[in-house]
């Protein structure tokens, strides 16, 4: 199988590895020279780590660079069956490479978006067939986060999407089929792990470092939203949270925070400029957090409820399954249970009252319940029966 990829950026080049490890014939566009060379060479480093650490053979790494060429041609990619685009998150530019691709390809290539919150219709529409058109959003460091959500949209074909829902178990990837509505899954309901933490903070309930402790001690959450935020780029979280907001005519449940635009706008982006919620220069002294059981399971609880009632409710409009919901926040963002399994374990019952106390303090729409929730509790039921 011949595999075009459109944009040697971080992500690009992973989908790239991929593609390569699984003997696909990969081919690597990108209009930059220096973008192509940084590629080749982050490869090999990447392959002679995985050589180092017993991973894959001296033998394998020769086959993995092997089935990779780099080109500044777009025509190169004429034979491809299936092209990849990961490139700027900018619509206009998306839609004018994928109608000067439909020129170059045959008419069954599959043309794939790696686009995290863009519409995948609208990036169709831009095609003379659009119904080879599908969203393949892979999640960052490619090569070992297993999630990739499959993203048709409302001029796919059925056959395009059984088709890379196959390449991709090939590829020892876990799709998830998702509607094609703002932030499909993961960065729909993963919207509360960031928002309601800095709701929280900004009533002055607790500090950043407390908020991370919390979710870290009784959630066992890998990184605390304020490290994730950092970790990911303030400038970028808050992007994402911006759009999923916009493209949600602005339900008040994805309101961006004051505080985050703040950040961002003072150049605090986390760990890629050295200072974010947290200072990162050496030696600096970060405020200790404040280990109070009491308070910690309060905030836990408040911020688990929003994430649990966001998933119910990315169900009840049928954004994905139940299961694909549960295995993309496992296996996308890396939470240490799925939300709807979490529901179960806490009590539906429990949900709904945690969600109805919320709305009775605030009077604010951000708090309803999802009427999933409302009615699974009505008629005693739980996720996965």
């Amino acid at each position: 199988m011949k595999v075009g990829v459109i944009g040697a950026g971080t992500m690009g080049s992973g989908i790239a590895q991929i593609a390569a490890a699984a003997n696909c014939q990969v081919y690597l566009f990108d209009k930059q020279t220096k973008a192509l060379e940084n590629s080749k060479q982050k490869l090999d480093k990447i392959l002679n780590r995985l050589i180092e650490k017993n991973r894959i053979t001296a033998e394998e790494k020769q086959r993995i660079q092997s089935n990779l060429s780099y080109t500044e041609q777009l025509s190169d990619l004429t034979e491809c069956n299936l092209v990849i685009e990961a490139i700027v998150e900018n619509l206009d530019i998306k839609k004018s490479v994928f109608k000067e691709l439909e020129t170059l390809v045959a008419n069954e290539t599959i043309l794939a978006s790696n686009t995290s919150s863009l519409s995948i219709a609208s990036i169709a529409s831009a095609l003379q067939n659009p119904n080879r058109c599908i969203g393949m959003h892979f999640f960052n460091p490619a090569p070992l986060m297993k999630l990739v959500e499959v993203i048709p949209a409302v001029q796919t074909s059925d056959e395009v999407t059984q088709k890379v829902i196959s390449i991709l178990n090939d590829w020892k990837k876990s799709p998830a089929l998702a509607k094609d509505t703002p932030g499909f899954i993961v960065n729909r309901v993963a919207r509360p792990f960031y928002g309601e933490a800095l709701r929280i903070y900004e009533e002055g309930i607790a500090s950043f470092a407390t908020i991370d402790w919390t979710m870290k001690h009784f959630g066992k959450f890998r990184m605390g939203p304020f490290e994730l935020m950092d970790f990911i780029g303030n400038d970028v979280n808050y992007t994402v949270t911006e759009t999923v907001f916009e493209a949600f005519y602005y339900d008040p449940r994805y309101k961006p925070s004051f505080t985050q635009k703040r950040f961002a706008e003072a150049g605090y982006l986390g760990r890629k400029s050295g200072r974010g919620y947290y200072d990162y220069a050496e030696n600096a002294q970060n405020p200790k957090p404040n280990t109070d059981e009491k308070l910690g399971k309060q905030i836990f609880e408040r911020v688990l409820v929003m994430l649990i009632n966001e998933a119910a409710d990315a169900l009840f409009m049928q954004v994905a399954s139940a299961k694909d919901i549960d295995l993309a926040m496992k296996g996308g963002v890396n939470y240490p249970k799925g939300l709807l399994a979490w529901a179960n374990e806490k009590g539906i019952d429990w949900c709904v009252n945690q969600m109805d106390d919320l709305y009775d303090t605030y009077r604010e729409d951000r708090y309803r319940c999802s009427p999933m929730l409302r009615k699974m509790a009505k008629q005693k039921e739980t996720f996965f029966n």
